[in-house]
């Protein structure tokens, strides 16, 4: 029996090591690989989905060491690929492993990482508090390769700081160090950051074109072609802007863009968009410049990084100013002043960071560190007051001068508005007396008509008259409607049918006999369209009043049209007579049948006529209603 205990023991045991043993080849596997192709965009979806099986066999063998490296390699994907706060969770993660394990050499490039972040986030205070973290560590190592990553990190500060000639300070002594140890990739970015520096702290800009292309010629021998090789290519377009060689600044900014959509790095196509937009509006293309700024607005919007949203509201409000759409420009306007003022707070509580003025004075004693930070805070009072009156009244007299040019503006406005206004009364005026007149000259055409038809001894000619009398009229109630009502360009169809039906109906002494209804909504036309169908209408009454209800009889006649769409109009006149074989009228010449059909042509319409119970024709046209 102990034999067979043992004997079980040692089965699971020996299960035990090599399911351990499986899990940590897996880890050890997926580790080299994450730490192989973090750099690269097109595995950013494999990346994330091994980082987390490496967190999960992490946690389960408890290897923290693994752990952590996989919480850095989290924090790589979601700043390159994802989501900015999901890295600075995992960054966070990474750092609470490291102060538990007091293991400094590991949390000093935490501190790094944590820097790269908050630079993203444009968080410049926390940023050199962070820096100057790690810098302390490194020099208590002797870590020369980090205190040189370190002076490149502050130099990279004092740029968002527009401390441009001591940010080129801190990377001369990031470049010395790095050239000693033959760091070529650090090195790359540390001549990065100084011809960024370079390019506002000279008037010698060849000597940032030097610098940048160092970058980039370290970049090309280490064979780096993704995000580094990239900062430095659209710094090299800012050197060619300020250079005024705008269509070289240009090729720059458009290989990056076309870079980055290859990789699909939407947030990396933010400075190529918004430098495109700037070289635009430099040579005066403000309209060609605006959908570059506001894409890279809206990018900036939707990923979180805004370290230049306050610049790029600018360039937009600047843009619209010039194109004279000043209600665009003066929003735009509110929004960088709102921008700027964050990206101004971040820079000045960098200034003053307590991280800071520690590590400038050095190895002083208290006493002295305490009187040299109590006049270093002094000063930079003073400073910073002078800067604050010289930005408040260069403000106040931007809105003043604003002002005054919104009110000349407005002014001028007021005066236009007044003068179309007179305008418009004037054309209201003139075309109602157009209208009038035009309504009495068919009165006299239909009264004259009617003379002639009273002395006619042919029904057949005389019927002709009387519906020319009639066509005369549907004419005539339109032009009067149009005077009489507000809106001179169109027509009210539901009042217009009502009078048209009591004229006909007066015309050929039916009142008593015959009732018309119309069965419709408030519907406003053109004038264009409502005549031919008020010619229609007028015809098919004619017809009606004539054939359908023979020796006096007795009827109702129904008029409806609708809009089902926007250009769908539907007409229907129906009746419930004697009805009919075929065409519109048994009798007569035929003309009206004839101008149904060419009005309906006019129209794009079609015809339909049904004969049950009456007689029921009805018309699709393709129309537009009213303005």
């Amino acid at each position: 029996m102990k034999h067979s205990l043992t004997a079980v023991f040692l089965l699971y045991f020996t299960t035990f090591f090599h399911a351990q043993n499986s899990d940590t080849v897996k880890l050890d596997s997926l580790l080299i690989w994450l730490d192989s192709h973090i750099k690269i965009p097109t595995d950013s979806a494999a990346i994330a989905n091994h980082s987390y099986r490496a967190i999960s066999l992490s946690k389960k063998i408890n290897n923290q060491d693994a752990l952590a490296k996989t919480f850095g390699y989290l924090a790589t994907y979601h700043k390159d690929y994802s989501k900015l706060d999901l890295a600075f969770y995992y960054v966070e993660k990474l750092r609470d492993i490291h102060l538990e394990q007091n293991n400094d050499d590991q949390l000093v490039f935490t501190y790094l990482k944590w820097k790269d972040l908050l630079m993203v986030k444009a968080d410049y205070a926390e940023a050199t508090q962070t820096v100057y973290k790690a810098l302390d560590l490194f020099e208590k190592t002797n870590n020369q390769k980090g205190i040189a990553e370190c002076y490149t990190a502050i130099g990279d500060l004092k740029y968002y700081e527009r401390s441009y000639a001591e940010g080129v300070r801190w990377a001369d002594k990031a470049t010395a160090i790095l050239e000693r140890l033959d760091a070529k990739e650090e090195l790359a970015n540390a001549y990065r950051i100084k011809a960024n520096d370079q390019l506002f702290s000279t008037t010698n800009l060849e000597q940032a074109f030097a610098s940048i292309n160092k970058s980039i010629d370290l970049y090309a021998e280490l064979g780096e072609y993704g995000i580094p090789m990239m900062a430095s290519i659209n710094w090299r377009g800012n050197i060619y802007k300020y250079m005024d060689r705008y269509d070289e600044a240009i090729a720059a900014y458009e290989a990056n863009f076309d870079n980055s959509t290859k990789m699909g790095l939407e947030r990396y196509l933010i400075p190529s968009l918004g430098n495109i937009g700037d070289v635009y509006s430099l040579q005066g293309k403000y309209k060609e410049a605006l959908p570059y700024n506001l894409q890279a607005i809206d990018i900036m919007k939707k990923t979180g990084r805004e370290k230049n949203l306050w610049e790029n509201y600018m360039h937009v409000s600047n843009s619209y100013e010039s194109l004279e759409d000043y209600a665009l420009a003066l929003f735009y306007h509110h929004l960088y002043a709102q921008a700027f003022e964050e990206f101004k707070d971040n820079t000045i509580h960098g200034l003053e960071t307590e991280a800071q003025a520690k590590h400038e004075t050095g190895q002083k004693n208290a006493t002295i560190y305490f009187q040299d930070e109590k006049i270093a805070q002094q000063q930079r009072a003073k400073v910073l007051y002078i800067v604050l009156a010289s930005l408040l009244a260069i403000i106040v007299f931007g809105l003043f001068y604003y002002y005054k040019k919104r009110q000349h503006k407005n002014n001028e406005l007021r005066v236009l508005n007044s003068q179309l206004d007179t305008k418009n009364k004037q054309n209201e005026l003139l075309l109602k007396e157009i209208h009038h007149p035009v309504k009495n000259n068919l009165e006299l055409v239909k009264s004259l008509l009617a003379l002639q038809s009273a002395k006619l001894e042919d029904s057949t000619t005389k019927d002709a008259m009387i519906a020319s009398q009639n066509r005369v009229q549907s004419m005539g109630i339109i032009h009067q409607k149009l005077y009489q009502g507000e809106n001179l360009g169109s027509i009210e169809l539901k009042d217009y049918f009502l009078n048209l039906g009591k004229g006909s109906l007066d015309t050929f002494n039916a009142e008593d006999k015959v009732k018309i209804e119309c069965a419709m909504e408030n519907l406003e036309l053109d004038v264009n369209t409502a005549v031919p169908i008020g010619l229609i209408v007028n015809e098919l009454l004619t017809n009606t009043l004539k054939y359908a209800f023979p020796e006096d009889g007795k009827g109702n006649i129904l008029i409806s049209i609708s809009q089902s769409t926007l250009e769908t109009l539907t007409l229907k006149v129906a009746d419930n007579g004697v009805g009919k074989v075929f065409g519109l009228a048994p009798k007569g010449t035929g003309f009206g049948t004839q101008l149904i059909q060419l009005l309906t042509q006019q129209l794009d319409g079609k015809m339909l006529e049904e004969h049950d119970n009456g007689t029921s024709v009805s018309f699709q046209f393709k129309t537009k209603p009213a303005a």
